[in-house]
């Protein structure tokens, strides 16, 4: 289950991760006085489960209270169409209204399951603010890993190490392992399978800050989470999937025209494998 940057934002702050002052907004009329609260210069945000939002113009900083009025009005109640969402888009129900940030050094901070080591990974890059993947598939070398075991749990010192392939200046290492321990912690305490900042940037005045959040969680986790239920929105999900779950069933909507339903997850798979290797185009796996 995926959850909005707000949301996220609520539960880092929780975990004493600096985030921006701002105030997530359902109107235009909110974005205006958000951004007055803020001294009248802010960043206004697309709440969606979808990056690419900057390319798209989903995020935009404004210069005025009027500004951001005109400019949340514009995303509001409108599908937002970004590299990851497909040619319909999804629809914004609320923009972040945040205050803008000097920034000095942009990094890159995650936690996810690492399929090789069977466990939880720390990955870290100064290539803060870019797509991972592109770093990930043109320069692999500029992405940096802790593994994680599990009868440990995230050490102290691979928070330094981490720290030092970034070359953050020493005063920083300190601050910098507290923001590793607290994806470390939230990753295993909300069974997530992904905690992402991108990016954790460092300050004129010498702070890190998380500008995004990005928390997934795992949804067979969630009969431990019921205080996190009420964070799913249906409206950013497919909608052949919410129905299917809502009848407790496995589905995934794809973009082919041949439909599969299969006895197992497993046979499902090599179905898909099967057909595509056929020259044939899944609809979806059930």
């Amino acid at each position: 289950m995926k959850v909005h940057e707000y949301q996220a934002k609520e539960i880092f702050a929780r975990y004493d991760i600096p985030v921006p002052k701002g105030r997530v907004a359902a109107t235009a009329q909110e974005a205006r006085q958000a951004t007055q609260e803020l001294g009248g210069r802010a960043i206004v945000k697309a709440q969606v489960h979808a990056g690419g939002r900057g390319q798209a113009g989903g995020i935009s900083v404004v210069d005025s209270p009027e500004e951001a009025e005109q400019v949340a009005g514009q995303l509001l109640g409108n599908n937002l169409v970004t590299r990851q969402t497909g040619a319909r888009g999804v629809p914004v129900g609320w923009v972040l209204v945040e205050e803008l940030a000097d920034i000095q050094r942009e990094l890159y901070l995650a936690m996810t399951i690492d399929r090789v080591s069977r466990g939880p990974v720390m990955l870290a890059s100064a290539s803060g603010g870019m797509d991972i993947e592109e770093v990930a598939a043109s320069r692999p070398q500029d992405i940096y890993s802790e593994p994680v075991d599990m009868a440990m749990g995230f050490l102290s010192f691979q928070a330094r190490r981490l720290a030092a392939k970034l070359e953050l200046d020493p005063s920083l290492y300190r601050s910098a392992g507290q923001v590793m321990d607290a994806i470390y912690r939230m990753f295993m305490d909300l069974d997530c399978s992904l905690v992402e900042i991108n990016p954790l940037v460092v300050t004129n005045q010498g702070q890190l800050v998380a500008l995004d959040a990005k928390l997934t969680l795992d949804d067979a986790s969630m009969f431990r989470h019921q205080d996190l239920q009420d964070l799913r929105d249906p409206t950013q999900e497919d909608e052949f999937e919410v129905r299917a779950a809502e009848l407790d069933i496995a589905y995934v909507n794809l973009d082919g025209d041949v439909g599969c339903l299969v006895n197992g997850a497993g046979l499902a798979m090599a179905t898909l494998d099967v057909a595509t290797a056929a020259g044939a185009t899944p609809a979806n796996f059930l």
